[in-house]
């Protein structure tokens, strides 16, 4: 059954987004009478379509699922090419992350106009909503605008972690007790890794440097591999 999250529910009446009106009645063909899930506010609903043609959606039950992970998994990981965004973004919300930060590091190729944030957000938003329709999430990840390190380190994690290519301590031994931590954040770093001085300013201000043990992987790998781990270890 295909999922949809609601911008609304009034008097059992659904109220989507008008993409996904055009996707239920041109891309699933739903007929009148058919059944969806629906979302709102982290609830799940089963949801009649009454008439696909007035978009007449209206909710018959609730469901008691949630699929979320214990843990708030934020992953913020350096700006790269487009097509590489994309697959993190689709990827780390299938795996369970809560929030993705896009950071503006030294070693960077990809720079962002202030004036062109709007749209990417508006792209981004659209993939972690997909993403998250397909994989049965009660949530769609949150994702910021582009931001530095010194902005980061506003944003309050229990655990904050940050990749290494220069580190020999696994991840995998602080992963070992991820489960008493509420929230965890971990830093990855664009195409030819965070830069020393960047991974000393992270250290001094409460982050860890771990290594994948001695794998260099690509950004999206990486990011992958990470949010992998967590939900492995959040799953047990």
């Amino acid at each position: 059954m295909q999922r949809y999250f609601a911008k609304n529910i009034e008097n059992n009446k659904v109220k989507l987004l008008d993409s996904d009106y055009h996707h239920i009645k041109n891309v699933m063909r739903y007929k009148n009478n058919d059944k969806i899930e629906v979302v709102f506010n982290q609830k799940l609903y089963i949801a009649s379509i009454n008439d696909v043609n007035t978009n007449d959606i209206e909710i018959i039950s609730n469901i008691s699922s949630n699929n979320e992970l214990d843990i708030d998994i934020c992953i913020a990981v350096g700006l790269v090419k487009e097509q590489k965004m994309d697959l993190i973004l689709q990827k780390l919300t299938e795996l369970g992350v809560k929030k993705i930060i896009p950071l503006k590091l030294n070693r960077c190729i990809v720079k962002i106009d202030d004036n062109k944030i709007d749209k990417k957000l508006t792209r981004w938003n659209s993939i972690c909503k997909e993403a998250s329709e397909q994989s049965k999430r009660n949530i769609i990840p949150t994702v910021l605008k582009p931001m530095s390190i010194n902005e980061l380190l506003k944003e309050d994690y229990d655990l904050k972690l940050v990749a290494s290519t220069k580190e020999e301590n696994l991840i995998s031994n602080y992963l070992q007790n991820v489960n008493k931590c509420g929230k965890i954040i971990v830093v990855i770093g664009p195409e030819g890794g965070i830069e020393p001085t960047e991974e000393d300013f992270l250290n001094k201000n409460g982050f860890i440097s771990v290594s994948f043990g001695g794998l260099i992987l690509r950004v999206e790998t990486a990011s992958i591999y990470v949010a992998s781990i967590i939900n492995y270890s959040c799953r047990k």
